[in-house]
C-alpha cells in the first residue's frame, strides 16, 4: 500500500525557527538601543514598558548592549544612557557622506552672516536628527544637541525637506506618522501644512514660527545629493523675537545659499532658490 504524503503548510525554507528567533532577538535589541538613544537616560522598567519586552528579556539585551559598550548604566542614577560605541558607530555614518565635514565651515559663515544659532540635521522616517550645529555667541540661543530629534511637519529643516519629496513620498511619511500639535501654532491639518509646503517650495527656504516650541523660531531649506533628492537640511534658529517680519526674506536667501551651498560641495551640483 502506498502512502500518501501529506501537503505542506509551506514550502522548506533555509530558515528555521531557531533562526527567525535569533532575528527577532537582534529586532528587539536594535528597538532597545535605538530607545536608549533617544532618551537622556531611561531606567529599565519605563524602557520594558514602552517597547512591550519583558523586564528579564530587557535587561538581558541591556547587559549584552553594554559589554560592547553600546549602553552604560548609571549607578547613582540607576538609568541606561547610550555608550561611546553607538557615538563611534553614528561617527562612521557621518564620515562616509561627509556631510558633516562639508557642512560644517557653511554653517560657520551662515551664523556670522545672521548672528543665529546654525544646524544641520538629516531625515530619519518622518523626523528629522541633528547632526551637527553651530552656537550663536548671544545669551539666548537655540541648541539641538547632536542626535536630537524632532517630527518634520513642525521643524524648520524638516519642512524644507518635505516640501522638496515627491508628493507620493510625502503622503506615505505623514500617513504613518500623523501630525502631532506641540504649541498652537502647529500645522495639525494637512491643509494647513501642504499649503505652508507649497509656499516653501515656491521661496526656497521654509519657516517655522513658535510651531515646534514657543517663542522660537526658525528658517530652513533642504540640501539635495547626487541624485537630486533632499538628502538634508540646514537651518538657522533662535528667539522669535529676532526674526522680524522685515528680516525674513534677508534670513531666506542666506540659508537657501547655505543649503546650496551645501550641495554643491557634497554632490557637485547646485539648486538656485536665493533669490
Amino acid at each position: 500500500m502506498t502512502q500518501t504524503k501529506r501537503p505542506r503548510g509551506r514550502p522548506k525554507s533555509q530558515f528555521t525557527e531557531s533562526s527567525a528567533g535569533t532575528m527577532q532577538s537582534l529586532d528587539r535589541a536594535l528597538g532597545v538601543l535605538t530607545t536608549v538613544a533617544r532618551q537622556e537616560g531611561v531606567n529599565l522598567t519605563d524602557l520594558s514598558l514602552s517597547l512591550g519586552i519583558p523586564t528579564a528579556t530587557t535587561h538581558r539585551i541591556l547587559t549584552t548592549l553594554q559589554k560592547r559598550d553600546f549602553v552604560r548604566f548609571d549607578e547613582e542614577r540607576q538609568d541606561w544612557t547610550i555608550g561611546i560605541e553607538a557615538y563611534r558607530t553614528g561617527v562612521a555614518y557621518l564620515k562616509r557622506t561627509n556631510l558633516s565635514d562639508a557642512g560644517r565651515p557653511v554653517m560657520r559663515r551662515l551664523m556670522e552672516q545672521t548672528g543665529e544659532t546654525a544646524n544641520l540635521a538629516v531625515p530619519d522616517g518622518a523626523e528629522v536628527v541633528f547632526i551637527g550645529q553651530v552656537e550663536t555667541g548671544n545669551p539666548i540661543r537655540a541648541f539641538f544637541p547632536p542626535g536630537s530629534r524632532t517630527p518634520m511637519h513642525a521643524s524648520g529643516t524638516g519642512k524644507a525637506i518635505l516640501a522638496a519629496l515627491p508628493e507620493d513620498r510625502r503622503l506615505s511619511l505623514l500617513k504613518g506618522a500623523g501630525l502631532q500639535g506641540f504649541t498652537e501654532n502647529t500645522h495639525v491639518t494637512p491643509r494647513a501644512l501642504f499649503e505652508d509646503l507649497e509656499q516653501t517650495a515656491a521661496r526656497g527656504w521654509s519657516f517655522d514660527r513658535n510651531e515646534r516650541y514657543e517663542g522660537m523660531s526658525c528658517i530652513g531649506a533642504a540640501i539635495f545629493n547626487d541624485r537630486g533628492e533632499p538628502c538634508a537640511g540646514v537651518s538657522i534658529s533662535g528667539p522669535s523675537s529676532r526674526f522680524s517680519d522685515a528680516r525674513l526674506p534677508e534670513f531666506g536667501r542666506a540659508v537657501a545659499q547655505a543649503a546650496a551651498q551645501i550641495t554643491h560641495l557634497i554632490a557637485g551640483q547646485g539648486r538656485d532658490h536665493a533669490s
